[in-house]
């Protein structure tokens, strides 16, 4: 057994080392884990932020400063943070995945700070060859001041070099980054850049950071400034989202989650957006810019604002450029919705004037919000508006006048109806808009007692008066002829009395009429099989009317013709007005109908004045 398992150790290969192509890895940093080659000042400033962090730990009192110092092609940059000595290079800066912030390597001992480091990833420094062909490090550590300063040099080719350095070239502990630009990326390193890079990633971070003689860091953030009042705050605050965002807000909605260790502000967009655009976010961790296109930060009904914050809770991706979707950031997405929906209801209990303001723009996406959540429905019932047959209300209002609150499901339902429904008094709310049927048939839950309806062609033709019988029964000759005309279009005629005096016909279908004119419609244009198959569908749904107005004088004049030829050529002008008047969308069967009747009047015209 013995001699097997000896025989078995020695035949085992043994292992080897994968091979990095550092070339070939930095395409990949810059092309693909990277949006930008502007990355690689983030990294610096983080690792030098993170340097200072570790140092602190252990040694409270130390100075907090990073320098930045760029020319033409080259630059410097200068931390006090921990720094390394010769055995931290060789095992931190000469291998790709390694990270100090580890609870091992320099980390030992210093695990309970480990939330307070930016770095994840151990891969920050590589990044730097996106936009240099040479780094250099000259670093001397303050865990062990005795330890001789220590220089490492690397090259984008993959080599490096180590050596040891006297005192004097690092009196202090600390650590200092020296980057030469390669071919084409030198724009990268010319101050001004460097300076706006710095700024835009490094204005919350907690310590003394500098471009040259400017300073970068802003702090404390806006958000977090003492003001003489709200006035100014509020000022302040409109001034700040200008700066970042290029809109001046409607208002500004603080942010502050204690137990996820966020804070920020969320800024109302002054002008309306779809409900389909991805809204982005600019968030910091730590006070380092971590993105300015975050897109999961907030629930997806509150896309009317733009938020900045800064957070210690949330895990960035490898990238470090968006958020990891895990269950924090689920989490904190429905805290920053809670503080959006307690400053709505705010609006509502006292300023509204404000609410007012922000609805007349934004009113979709409180709308998408209250159909889900009957606390807000119930807050903004009296402010939202609906467009109804009595003019722009809101639902609490219009179901104080009227004690049935009927709707329509599409504009062009609502179209057809509401200037007759309006004359003949029955109050009617325009529910083809996003969101707004469903907010309607949620009334009742939070408004007990409310009646709601659909409305569909019985109910506004019970809503007409009928005509005297022996004034129908005289017509009749004239209604057959209409009817007989339009019984290919799957249309009935009937005659009724309504206001406005003005309007001579009116169309009347709903869904289930259309649904059964399009069937017809393709039963008439399949073959024998499928004609056979649609007719075994044909159901008991009524089809769509022509409601002719006996109060019109135009109808009088047209039901006292007598040739059958020229009421069928009326009534189908007639029917063709009423579909452009409901703006409803023409079939081609309607066009033809449509030009038929007119040439068919011309002729009639012109014949009738040949004959005069």
């Amino acid at each position: 057994m013995d001699s097997q398992t000896s025989q078995s150790s020695q035949a085992s290969p043994s292992p080897h080392t994968f091979q990095v192509d550092l070339r070939g890895l930095v395409d990949l940093l810059s092309h693909h884990l990277y949006s930008s080659p502007k990355v690689y000042l983030r990294e610096l400033l983080q690792n030098a932020v993170d340097a200072i962090t570790a140092r602190r730990a252990e040694q409270p009192d130390a100075p907090a400063r990073v320098r930045l110092y760029a020319q033409e092609g080259t630059l410097r940059v200068e931390d006090s943070g921990v720094g390394l000595t010769e055995a931290d290079v060789h095992t931190l800066l000469a291998t790709i995945g390694r990270s100090s912030k580890r609870a091992d390597g320099l980390q030992d001992g210093l695990q309970e700070v480990r939330s307070d480091f930016l770095g994840q990833f151990g891969i920050g420094l590589l990044a730097c060859f996106v936009v240099a062909e040479r780094i250099r490090i000259v670093s001397r550590s303050a865990r062990t001041p005795e330890a001789a300063p220590v220089e490492w040099t690397a090259s984008e080719d993959g080599s490096y070099t180590v050596r040891t350095l006297t005192h004097e070239a690092r009196p202090e502990p600390g650590t200092t980054v020296h980057l030469t630009a390669r071919a084409g990326a030198g724009e990268w390193l010319t101050p001004e850049r460097v300076l706006t890079l710095a700024r835009d990633f490094g204005s919350l971070l907690p310590y003394d950071v500098r471009v040259g003689d400017e300073a970068v860091t802003d702090l404390p953030a806006p958000w977090d400034r003492p003001y003489p009042s709200p006035a100014t705050r509020r000022v302040a605050l409109a001034r700040h989202c200008h700066d970042l965002f290029g809109f001046t807000p409607l208002d500004s909605i603080e942010l502050t989650v204690p137990l996820a260790g966020i804070r920020g502000m969320a800024y109302v967009l002054p002008s309306a957006v779809s409900p389909a655009t991805r809204a982005t976010h600019r968030v910091h961790l730590k006070g380092m810019l971590l993105t300015e296109r975050a897109e999961q930060l907030l629930p997806d009904w509150a896309f009317f604002v733009r938020c900045v914050l800064d957070t210690d809770s949330l895990r960035p991706t490898a990238s470090r450029e968006s958020l990891y979707e895990d269950e924090t950031l689920a989490a904190v997405r429905e805290a920053l919705g809670e503080k959006i929906r307690s400053w709505l209801t705010g609006l509502a209990a006292g300023d509204p004037e404000r609410l007012t303001a922000f609805l007349s723009v934004h009113h979709l996406g409180v709308k998408s919000l209250a159909r889900h959540d009957k606390d807000m429905l119930r807050t903004m019932l009296p402010w939202l508006p609906f467009e109804t047959t009595d003019g722009q209300l809101s639902l609490e209002e219009f179901a104080q006048r009227h004690p049935v609150v009927h709707f329509t499901r599409t504009v062009e339902e609502y179209r057809q109806v509401a200037p007759i429904a309006s004359a003949q008094g029955v109050g009617v709310v325009n529910g083809g808009y996003t969101y707004d049927s469903d907010l309607v048939e949620a009334l009742p839950s939070v408004r007990p007692g409310t009646v709601v309806a659909e409305l569909d062609t019985d109910t506004v033709t019970a809503h007409l008066d009928a005509v005297d019988p022996a004034d129908e029964l005289a017509l009749s000759g004239f209604l057959a002829a209409a009817r007989a005309r339009l019984d290919p279009l799957g249309c009935d005629v009937v005659l009724r009395a309504f206001r406005p005096l003005s309007v001579p016909a009116l169309h009347l279908d709903d869904r289930s009429a259309r649904h059964e004119q399009a069937r017809a419609e393709a039963e008439a244009q399949a073959d024998d099989l499928w004609a056979g198959i649609l007719g075994s569908l044909r159901g008991s749904t009524p089809r769509a009317r022509l409601v002719l107005n006996h109060l019109n004088p135009l109808i009088r004049r047209i039901s006292s013709l007598g040739d059958p030829e020229l009421i069928g050529t009326a009534t189908e002008s007639l029917y063709g007005q009423a579909l452009l008047m409901a703006q409803r969308p023409l079939r081609p069967a309607d066009s033809a109908l449509l030009n038929r009747a007119f040439m068919g009047l011309l002729e009639w015209a012109t014949n009738g004045e040949e004959g005069r």
